[in-house]
């Protein structure tokens, strides 16, 4: 099995629902509120993952990336559209809007266990949430939002069990900062 890393913008309250502001929640847009250079980019620091793993994503997530990614030529756009991408859905179909996209080959955590290349989670909280109860999550990289959004869904909700985490790394990114957590030894 491969590194399973799950990348979420989250406000200091701990939501990760609507950060971008296109679900149309009442407070959605909280992360972007903070300006280009805290979102824009590689913010979550995956650079040759890009080129070498996979990228796991919902349906709803793969369809805003489907709108946001292929027409864009800069850099990370450019990496972005060539990386491998496998879409969790079963009502999606047609996968062509966003190239080198597939639709996942088997169930979730038998794909998860199977997958050798490092695997980036991104949005896609029901996927997050089935690796989680699997214990499938080894690190998260975690976009931290100087907002209070006050409701919305949460990353880690009061029915999880308890999970000690290590941190690895916490750099400043804009007005926001970007920490890496891996699991503790003891937690598989």
């Amino acid at each position: 099995m491969g590194h399973v890393i799950v990348t979420a913008f989250i406000s200091l309250d701990g939501i990760v629902t609507d950060p971008d502001g296109s679900g149309g929640t009442p407070a959605g847009g909280w992360a972007f509120r903070h300006g280009p250079e805290t979102v824009g980019g590689d913010k979550f620091r995956l650079g040759e993952l890009m080129d070498s793993g996979v990228l796991l994503l919902g349906r709803n997530t793969w369809e805003l990336f489907s709108r946001l990614w292929p027409n864009r030529t800069d850099d990370f756009s450019t990496r972005m559209n060539k990386m491998a991408k496998v879409v969790a859905s079963h009502s999606l179909t047609d996968l062509s809007a966003f190239p080198n996209s597939t639709l996942l080959p088997q169930p979730l955590t038998e794909y998860v266990r199977s997958e050798q290349r490092t695997i980036a989670v991104t949005g896609s909280l029901s996927v997050i949430r089935a690796l989680q109860e699997a214990n499938l999550v080894d690190e998260y990289r975690l976009m931290t939002m100087p907002s209070i959004v006050g409701a919305g869904e949460k990353l880690f909700g009061p029915a999880d069990k308890p999970l000690h985490l290590r941190l690895v790394s916490q750099v400043p990114a804009g007005a926001a900062s970007l920490a890496a957590y891996t699991r503790d030894a003891m937690a598989r």
